[in-house]
């Protein structure tokens, strides 16, 4: 029996071989079977994922926490620099950036290098069968690695500057679960159309940079006092403020929950169409 299952031999009465044959999988159907297979290889990915942040800081005395210290330097700075540029006070401004900084970190992350998830594990697969999904799942695993390691940051930036947002900042959690099923399409998608279209991860470089001066990480919303509501047509202002918001004692919006599950909604549609008509030529584009 080949991959798609086509043939079942059988002997009838007089001892001659029958062949029975039953239609092959339909691409939708085999898509979707990698998707979840590779969902359920956590441990290979996982493993895999964590090698790569292990290897990226081979010899380094400590290793990983080179992330966090680079991070706790950006937060320190940015926040002492635009704290007087706005004139704003600093205990109220360095929770607010230093959650922007890293929620931003994570968000640039699963689209910059989910463009990759395919390019870089050219050698896997084409020595190894796995489910092809399973790149995509360790991308978005190691990038999430690198924001537990910023996650001290935090730590250390609400002990200074106390902002006691309450039982309100659980709602972060939920936000933050969100924000991960966004970046896991978000990587499957770019990663399948990178590897074809080699152009996109540079395009995509480019409009996160610009995208990142346009959402209010290190400025507050209300500077644009009545162009304020244009925020509202940037996704990433959406994602940012579900976890962000709560963090500081605000409840999100209804509007930015709407927006990000419709996002969800939308992105793995999207990533699924294509995941079904080019998952198959993947192996050839690289």
């Amino acid at each position: 029996m080949n991959q798609a299952g086509e043939t079942i031999n059988a002997l009838d009465d007089g001892g001659r071989s029958q062949v029975a044959w039953t239609p092959p999988s339909s691409q939708a159907t085999l898509a979707l079977l990698d998707l979840v297979q590779g969902a359920r290889a956590f441990r290979l990915w996982g493993l895999l994922a964590w090698q790569d942040v292990r290897q990226h800081y081979r010899r380094s005395l400590i290793g990983p926490f080179w992330i966090t210290i680079s991070m706790g330097i950006m937060v320190t700075a940015l926040g002492l620099l635009f704290s007087t540029v706005f004139n704003t006070n600093l205990a109220d401004y360095m929770p607010f950036l230093a959650i922007g900084l890293v929620v931003w970190s994570l968000m640039a992350s699963m689209v910059n290098e989910g463009c990759a998830a395919f390019i870089n594990a050219a050698s896997i697969i084409k020595q190894i069968k796995l489910p092809l999904s399973a790149h995509g799942y360790r991308v978005a695993c190691r990038v999430l690695i690198i924001f537990a390691h910023n996650l001290p940051i935090l730590a250390i930036v609400a002990w200074l500057f106390p902002t006691r947002p309450g039982w309100i900042a659980l709602l972060a959690a939920p936000g933050l679960a969100l924000l991960c099923l966004n970046g896991v399409w978000a990587c499957l998608l770019f990663g399948l159309v990178s590897t074809r279209f080699r152009d996109v991860p540079l395009i995509t470089a480019t409009f996160m940079q610009l995208a990142f001066f346009l959402t209010p990480v290190f400025w507050r919303p209300e500077t644009l006092l009545d162009r304020a509501a244009a925020l509202q047509f940037n996704p990433f202002y959406h994602f940012l403020e579900l976890v962000r918001a709560p963090l500081l004692g605000h409840a999100p919006g209804m509007v930015s929950w709407l927006v990000a599950t419709g996002i969800a909604l939308a992105g793995w549609l999207v990533m699924f169409i294509f995941y079904c008509r080019c998952r198959q030529r993947i192996a050839y584009w690289l």
